[in-house]
């Protein structure tokens, strides 16, 4: 049986998209509950530097960025479909959309005052500081949206979504796609983690109902892990076989190539190690960690830069 150990922590929007997937497909998982913020050692050993939320494991393998991820629960088990045949393009082109423009706006309108106020609850204003800077950081320095746009984006977006379900229960048709769990998570952060906010989703009510049975989905089983135990998890195993991989050199960079691997626009630490498969879909990277022995780290080729290591 296969463990997968997710590696979130509560408030993360795209955490919260990979647990609505587990529960949608109804699979058991292990809970390891990271830092929301830099340092992030037990998970940087495990990764090599990437350090955006969730990560998923399993043994010895390690899959970065929630497009993938969600892949490879498809992989796992295949029914329900996150992407029916019907509207398979259609729905990962909504899903990338949602995960990136939606997100966003979403982010702008939540991170105002009364959001902030709401999601720091209690918590010393140092705490709020420390956060502010690290979300800059993982920008690398690039403006956030302004509030103002911010706002008016996401009831545009909000009204659009809204629009999809006038004639079904979800965005393209009787059954969610990953189109409806990537629309659903900035939403779900400014219901449940913001919400003074709220009310700007008074405007959609199909919207709202639509929610409703996306968040009935749940999270399906799971238990607690320690860190320490996950990290023990990828000693004791071993890396899955990627030899038989079609190779697909888009970069002219040959496999056993000492290389980094860094995202494109947010949470820029790369990952360096050894480039050991690369598919239409997919790279994966061999590096080993004192503390994990030899891992392989996979990310998706979109929103992600390779580069050869220079010598």
């Amino acid at each position: 049986m296969i463990q997968l150990i997710l590696h979130h922590y509560p408030i993360s929007p795209f955490a919260e998209k990979i647990r609505l997937i587990l529960g949608y497909k109804k699979l058991a998982w292990q809970s390891v509950i990271i830092p929301r913020i830099m340092p992030k050692p037990d998970l940087t050993a495990l990764t090599g530097g990437y350090r955006r939320t969730p990560v998923m494991q399993m043994g010895a393998d390690i899959y970065c960025d929630t497009a993938l991820i969600a892949d490879v629960l498809e992989k796992i088990a295949p029914a329900p479909s996150l992407y029916p045949s019907q509207v398979n393009g259609a729905s990962r082109i909504v899903a990338q959309w949602a995960d990136s423009q939606v997100f966003s706006a979403a982010m702008a309108y939540n991170f105002q005052p009364a959001g902030i106020a709401d999601v720091f609850a209690g918590l010393p204003e140092e705490a709020v500081q420390a956060f502010v800077a690290d979300r800059a950081a993982m920008r690398g320095g690039a403006p956030r949206m302004a509030i103002g746009e911010g706002t008016s984006t996401y009831k545009s977006q909000l009204r659009r979504l809204s629009d999809m379900l006038t004639e079904r229960p979800y965005l393209l048709g009787d059954a969610p796609s990953i189109a409806d769990f990537s629309a659903y998570h900035p939403i779900w952060f400014t219901l449940e983690r913001t919400p003074s906010l709220s009310g700007i989703l008074d405007a959609t009510p199909l919207l709202k109902d639509w929610m409703t049975r996306m968040k009935a989905i749940g999270h399906g089983v799971h238990e607690k892990m320690t860190s320490e135990q996950a990290l023990d998890a990828a000693n004791q195993a071993t890396p899955g076989d990627v030899t038989q991989m079609p190779f697909v050199n888009e970069h002219g960079i040959d496999l056993g190539s000492e290389v980094t691997i860094t995202a494109d626009n947010f949470g820029l630490e790369p990952t360096q190690g050894t480039l050991v498969a690369a598919t239409k879909t997919r790279l994966i990277l061999r590096r080993e960690d004192q503390r994990t022995g030899a891992v392989h780290v996979h990310f998706p080729r979109n929103g992600f830069i390779l580069k050869k290591v220079k010598s």
